[in-house]
């Protein structure tokens, strides 16, 4: 590789870490042809975009981003694949998924939204990251619970109230 390819790809690389916020670093080595490539088609239906670099140059390129990816760097060892997605838990289904006909993919490391996930053992915590779509829809929910109690108590106490009314309406026209 020249010195041009490597700086090309140290930028492509960089240009990816600063626009994704969800990155995961992943050890391949090992699968065949058609595992990767099923690996690949399993990442492409969740939305995630899944690259091999080498880890010289993804250092390089980390150093040169302003994110802060702390000791992720001490887990450049081997062959690793990058995985970039918008939902944070993403990558770690597929690769949970994955692994239950293969050894692979390891997770090396993850930086989700500025935090920073080391070893393979933090695949289940990953997994129950929920997305910021889940949080809003539980928000929401959550919120609408005590309207919707209200309603329904206002609705129960008016006709209680309306009836109250109508006998003291009735008392009164007797008199």
């Amino acid at each position: 590789m020249t010195r041009e390819e490597k700086i090309n790809m140290i930028n492509s690389i960089k240009s990816e870490l600063d626009s994704n916020s969800n990155i995961y670093l992943t050890d391949c080595s090992g699968l065949n042809a058609d595992s990767t490539s099923k690996l690949r088609r399993a990442c492409f239906k969740s939305n995630i975009k899944m690259s091999v670099v080498k880890n010289t140059l993804l250092e390089k390129a980390m150093d040169e981003v302003e994110k802060d990816f702390g000791d992720l760097k001490s887990v450049l060892k081997g062959n690793t694949a990058l995985m970039y997605s918008e939902v944070g838990n993403a990558p770690a289904k597929v690769i949970k998924n994955f692994r239950k006909k293969s050894e692979k993919p390891i997770l090396k490391g993850a930086f989700i939204e500025e935090s920073i996930y080391l070893g393979d053992d933090m695949l289940d915590s990953l997994v129950e990251i929920k997305s910021k779509e889940e949080l809003i829809g539980e928000i929401v929910t959550l919120l609408q619970s005590p309207a919707k109690n209200l309603i329904s108590a206002l609705k129960s106490s008016g006709s209680k109230i309306s009836g109250v009314l109508k006998t003291l309406s009735e008392k009164n026209d007797d008199n």
